[in-house]
């Protein structure tokens, strides 16, 4: 399970910690300024566990490089005109990429940090201090961690605990634990389609469709097709129109 992680304060506390591994993180670095690029290439420079292996000017050629190259870090700036790091963030997110993305910006607040780690990012850091924090924040967000300041460690475990409270995003995270056949299955079921049906459209039998109907009532408690709809009208699956 993913853990929170953050800045040490002694930065000889954190190299003892963080002890260069055999494995060399590749990393690609995007920002649409060429001097900030080199800036980085130079803090990274003594760090002999992370090599740079490509840089982009722009989101869409960030993206790019990343299905090419297949890097264990991204670190790219949240600016970067129509193509910007967000974008980007989401994009490679959503594509499966096993690279984690650090985030560079300007801001701290709530407001920039929580639209970052709800797109996926693995953490973030600001500018100012990416001299001093950049290789240990690649190299914990290289292990599967998330690399944010104390301060964000608060506004995140208050935004998780909201979350887990509201029971929507409850509803929400057990309908995602359905396979995608057995989402496919609830939604026609809501919809208003027989098992025959169903299995038509599925390529599959009736007696498969009920199958999978079972499994939908162990997994959420559904039993008549009144309480599918119900649901899904609550998850915004359906509309009223």
């Amino acid at each position: 399970m993913t853990h929170l992680s953050h800045h040490p304060g002694s930065l000889g506390h954190s190299r003892i910690e963080n002890a260069i591994s055999d494995e060399v993180i590749r990393v690609v670095l995007a920002d649409d300024h060429a001097v900030v690029r080199a800036g980085l290439k130079a803090v990274l420079r003594g760090a002999q566990d992370i090599q740079v292996v490509g840089e982009a000017s722009d989101g869409r050629e960030l993206v790019a490089l990343v299905d090419r190259l297949r890097p264990t870090v991204v670190v790219t700036d949240l600016s970067m005109g129509d193509a910007d790091g967000l974008t980007a963030t989401r994009d490679i997110v959503a594509r499966g990429f096993p690279t984690r993305v650090l985030v560079l910006t300007m801001h701290a607040e709530e407001e920039y940090l929580l639209p970052l780690m709800d797109a996926g990012a693995a953490g973030y850091v600001v500018k100012t201090t990416a001299d001093r924090e950049l290789v240990d924040a690649i190299r914990t967000v290289a292990k599967g961690e998330v690399y944010v300041q104390p301060a964000a460690v608060r506004v995140l475990a208050k935004r998780f605990v909201a979350k887990q409270q509201h029971p929507r995003h409850a509803e929400q995270a057990r309908f995602d634990q359905l396979t995608m056949r057995e989402q496919s299955v609830f939604r026609m079921t809501a919809q208003g389609y027989s098992a025959p049906e169903i299995g038509a459209a599925l390529c599959i039998s009736p007696k498969t469709v009920d199958t999978y109907k079972q499994r939908m009532h162990d997994k959420l408690g559904l039993s008549h097709r009144a309480e599918y709809i119900q649901l899904a009208l609550r998850l915004g699956l359906l509309t009223t129109a």
